[in-house]
């Protein structure tokens, strides 16, 4: 599913997937970095529904 526009413009950017996880390991909740196909840059998603998730649970 394409990323609305909209929605990247009010997202957090994240120049790596690395940046992006540590910066949702510091919100303590359940957040998952994806490559956003409108600016090619990393956000960050709460959905989790049909991801694969790191072993050992959810990142925290």
């Amino acid at each position: 599913m394409r990323t609305r526009l909209s929605v990247c413009i009010r997202k957090r950017r994240f120049a790596s997937a690395e940046e992006a996880i540590a910066a949702g390991q510091r919100t303590g909740l359940t957040l998952l970095p994806y490559r956003c196909d409108r600016c090619r840059q990393f956000h960050l998603t709460s959905r989790t529904r049909g991801k694969r998730l790191p072993r050992g649970g959810a990142m925290r």
